[in-house]
């Protein structure tokens, strides 16, 4: 049986009207012929595969200078990323106590209800001076802020200052979501495992010590403390009211209405809370705990010298085999210190220098010999 198309069905992709079947083929039943069914795509750009395209050439010509441009390139800003982080003033204290020898040691095996809480004093000495802002940051390792049932264990609704979330959390903070058959404000896991140590800094001159001003504001991100965390509704003067009939986190030693003595940072748009709230990517991290402003052009903010920190040990380890850090730094317009930015751009420029420079030899000693084949006669 042969079937026509006309020139329009070819264009279009499909016929235009049924076929018959001579004889009203069995199974016609009488109702003429059905709609002959095509796989053929739709005559379009896209399913003809007629899309504008566009395959660079390579060639001597465009390859050689693409690799000198871009090693060229990469190598000055890899030596400047690499200069700006080593001039990064940082200093690093691992106060975990795991060396017999650490004035910390005797506060190792501490616990989330410890009392009296477990103090220890560490006395170091700057080599040289921080000049200007300093950022104080507490680090944790082997901690897995990471894990997929710990990262959703939070209600973002309460933390919003949602009234109806408050009182009934999201079942996603089990099995943190209540406590004594009362909900928990902030609830989940990641709010039961706060960062509670307290350390503070101290100068020591002539066996004086002169306390370091630690600025405890300004250390959360702006959409944080102005968007994401809010205080439940209604008298902002009273949070003990707001958060009647909720109860603290299991491991906390005090409710979340109790963190701070100021208001704008208390309850839920405290900045401590805020920072820890979010999540780090690795379980190795570092997170911002004070500032230290320079307060005059003439002097840097931490001269050299002879220092103490003083710890209140609250936040337990050792039972995970994790490590607690202390870290002053200074930062850039790139940031904290970090060289491995700075290395992989010097890296990367030289490796395709070295390449530019292998391929135009290669081009140069065999490029111009005459590759056709002679074909006899």
């Amino acid at each position: 049986m042969a079937v026509n198309y006309s020139a329009k069905e070819e264009a279009d992709g499909h016929p235009s009207g049924g076929v018959g079947v001579p004889g009203g083929g069995a199974g016609g039943g009488g109702g003429g012929g059905g709609v002959v069914k095509t796989r053929k795509p739709d005559n379009t750009a896209f399913k003809q595969q007629r899309l504008p395209a566009w395959q660079p050439i390579l060639t001597a010509g465009t390859v050689l200078p693409a690799f000198f441009i871009i090693g060229l390139i990469f190598i000055p800003i890899g030596i400047g990323i690499f200069v700006t982080s080593n001039n990064i003033r940082e200093y690093e204290i691992d106060y975990t106590g795991t060396e017999p020898s650490s004035p910390c040691n005797k506060c190792l095996n501490v616990s989330w209800d410890s009392t009296p809480p477990c103090t220890c004093t560490i006395n170091f000495t700057l080599e040289h001076s921080f000049e200007s802002n300093v950022f104080m940051y507490y680090g944790l390792s082997n901690f897995y802020q990471n894990h997929r049932r710990y990262v959703k264990s939070r209600d973002d609704s309460q933390l919003n200052g949602d009234n109806s979330s408050l009182l009934n959390p999201s079942k996603e903070c089990e099995p943190y979501r209540t406590n004594e058959d009362k909900p928990i404000a902030p609830c989940g896991a990641i709010a039961n495992s706060m960062f509670n140590d307290t350390l503070e800094l101290y100068r020591i001159d002539n066996d004086t010590r002169t306390p370091i001003t630690l600025i405890k504001k300004g250390i959360a991100w702006w959409t944080d403390k102005n968007v994401k965390f809010r205080n439940p509704t209604g008298d902002g003067n009273n949070l003990t009211a707001l958060f009647q009939g909720t109860t603290k986190p299991v491991n906390w030693p005090k409710p979340v209405y109790m963190l701070d003595s100021e208001p704008d940072n208390n309850g839920f748009i405290n900045e401590d809370f805020i920072v820890w709230m979010r999540t780090a990517a690795l379980p190795t991290f570092r997170k911002l705990y004070r500032l230290i402003e320079r307060k005059n052009n003439l002097q840097p903010t931490l001269q050299a010298g002879k220092y103490s920190l003083d710890i209140t040990y609250n936040y337990p380890v050792h039972s995970f085999d994790g490590r607690k850090r202390m870290i002053l730094s200074t930062i850039s317009w790139m940031g904290g210190k970090n060289p491995f930015l700075g290395i992989a751009y010097i890296t990367v420029g030289s490796i395709c220098f070295f390449l530019g420079v292998v391929l135009l030899i290669i081009h140069h000693k065999y490029g111009n010999r005459n590759t056709s084949a002679d074909i006899p006669n």
